[in-house]
């Protein structure tokens, strides 16, 4: 059975977490989340958004996030994991 299609709302902020392949511990060093960083900040010029909070542990990321538009945040998602 598929899951239900989501239905984002304008003005609500989503706690998104994302994660390493493999649950791998990839964003341990200092350098890899520094170039996660520099690919967020790309992505928020690309895209109208707000990122109210961002903690990056070392195997995944967590965001809380307002997108512009609510149909958004499938796109911001899917170009920041690509």
């Amino acid at each position: 059975m598929s899951r239900p299609k989501r239905h984002f709302k304008l003005g609500y902020c989503d706690h998104v977490t994302t994660r390493c392949n493999n649950r791998e511990f990839k964003l341990t060093r200092h350098e890899c989340r520094q170039v996660f960083l520099y690919a967020l900040r790309k992505a928020l010029n690309k895209f109208e958004f707000k990122l109210y909070a961002l903690c990056i542990m070392s195997n995944h990321v967590h965001y809380l996030i307002e997108p512009a538009q609510p149909d958004d945040l499938p796109k911001i998602m899917h170009w920041l994991n690509w």
